[in-house]
């Protein structure tokens, strides 16, 4: 489903070296597999998204998403194929539209202009149906402007009309991040029901560590631009995210000596 050989993306800063924020990483996932990606910051969890979505160009390698290479596509080409959740609930909605006609954009995708078919009753219907089944009594709120709803409200809207059309691939960048816990939690279950619904690929972001134990069939933890890890089935099952606090701390201790010898080196020729 997603294949990635050997992608690299490669930044330069102005009198400064060139940093590989993404550096080498070849991964496959099959079909309906569903992949928590967790990573300190700058560890180029994002980029590596930001890269599959389109908005981040590679250096080199290639990227595949059902058997299309879509290394030189554009963001837009790959929205046929993709669906993309960001980190803020306005991101993916218009405001000023209703719950509804927020819906009816996803829904006509693909199809002849006009809003004709998008409000007619049998949309509202499938509408209405899909949003009860993932938090009931959200369906009695299809006209109301979704720019009134709170953020976690608008970020399961966003999350339906993400998956309306079932994506080959789902991409979630840290789409609980700005959110309390409690809007949080509901969003991760509507999450993990979306996809287990729909056997949907998905590929989530995150900085929770207790999401990244609690959910998906995967787990990779990227460390400064490369796989650190890489687990799922049992192994995956048996993480509690205090393993995976240990992990971090022992990568950070790594950096630490990492950074002290170079310290070294530089003071030996100066």
């Amino acid at each position: 489903m997603l294949d990635l050989d050997r992608a690299t993306v490669q930044f330069h800063s102005p009198g400064g070296p060139a940093v590989r924020a993404v550096d080498g990483v070849s991964l496959h996932v099959p079909a309906g597999q569903f992949v928590v990606v967790i990573g300190t910051n700058g560890s180029g969890k994002s980029t590596l998204q930001g890269a599959i979505a389109g908005t981040v160009r590679l250096s080199s390698g290639r990227i595949a998403v059902a058997g299309h290479d879509i290394t030189n596509w554009s963001q837009h080409a790959r929205a046929g194929l993709v669906g993309r959740v960001f980190q803020d609930p306005r991101a993916g909605t218009a405001g000023s539209l209703s719950v509804l006609e927020n819906l009816a954009v996803a829904a006509c995708r693909g199809r002849f202009p006009g809003l004709g078919w998008a409000t007619s009753r049998r949309l509202r219907d499938e509408a209405a149906a899909r949003l009860g089944r993932i938090v009931p009594g959200l369906e009695s709120r299809l006209d109301q402007p979704i720019g009134s709803m709170s953020g976690g409200q608008r970020q399961i809207v966003t999350l339906l009309m993400a998956t309306w059309h079932r994506p080959e691939l789902l991409l979630l960048d840290e789409h609980t991040a700005a959110l309390d816990p409690a809007a949080a939690d509901r969003v991760v279950r509507a999450t993990a029901e979306l996809i287990r619904a729909g056997r949907l690929t998905a590929l989530m972001v995150t900085h929770s560590l207790a999401q990244a134990a609690s959910l998906g069939d995967r787990l990779i933890l990227v460390h400064r631009g490369r796989i650190e890890l890489d687990v799922e089935g049992a192994a995956k099952r048996r993480l509690t995210a205090d393993d995976l606090a240990d992990r971090f701390d022992a990568l950070r201790r790594t950096d630490q000596l990492d950074d002290a010898a170079a310290r070294t080196l530089a003071d030996l020729y100066i």
